[in-house]
């Protein structure tokens, strides 16, 4: 049965529910976590090396890029949606982590337009890039939970981000440290700290809609 009870749309608010969801669903998670990790390996397992064939290389280097494009995002975007699952108390079917095949072109669409919004932001000063990635931090979940297509999940995650944007920078910040922190206590450590910081994200999720919910039932 879903739960839903209120949060309030803080960093300090999501951080601490969580990391409640992370206790109550921490097997569930953790293999969503260690699914996602097997098919998100590090940039330079595809990079190939300087002696190899100029033609090869290239080859290698497209495969690369198409692989990053267009399949990973969709196994990153299942991944959240389970953890929204998690958040709302929804039964959790680690199946479901390859749902976003059902959804492909939203999802490889939004993906591209996400980082392509960034990457313009960034190198207009960085700063921009810095905002225009907190207001677009509903994304993905918008797609895999209420089925947008990718402008409408752009356009509606901006919306829903206005006037969170320093919570939603403060919560990115606390993630890098507990992701080093992570680090710090070895490979014991970082998977905990990525289904906290991925919990805490869909927490985010959860209370901002929930804020919008509320603010219209009340008019």
């Amino acid at each position: 049965m879903e739960n839903n009870p209120l949060i309030l749309p803080g960093a300090g608010t999501c951080l601490s529910y969580g990391w409640a969801k992370m206790k109550q669903y921490f097997l569930p998670l953790l293999l969503v976590v260690i699914v996602a990790s097997i098919f998100d390996p590090p940039l330079k397992i595809l990079k190939t090396e300087a002696d190899t064939p100029t033609t090869e290389r290239l080859v290698l280097e497209v495969l690369g890029l198409a692989y990053f494009f267009l399949f990973v995002p969709v196994i990153k975007y299942g991944a959240n949606y389970l953890f929204v699952q998690a958040v709302y108390d929804r039964k959790i079917e680690l199946k479901d982590i390859f749902t976003g095949f059902n959804n492909y072109l939203n999802i490889i669409l939004a993906n591209l337009l996400v980082v392509s919004l960034i990457g313009i932001g960034i190198v207009a000063l960085i700063i921009p890039g810095i905002i225009i990635a907190c207001r677009l931090a509903l994304v993905s979940y918008l797609v895999m939970d209420k089925n947008l297509d990718p402008i409408a999940a752009i356009e509606t995650s901006w919306r829903k981000t206005n006037g969170y944007s320093w919570e939603i920078f403060l919560l990115a910040v606390t993630s890098v440290f507990i992701f080093f922190l992570g680090i710090l206590a070895l490979i014991v450590g970082i998977f905990p700290a990525i289904i906290w910081i991925k919990a805490s994200f869909a927490s985010l999720y959860k209370a901002i809609m929930q804020q919008e919910a509320n603010t219209n039932n009340n008019e």
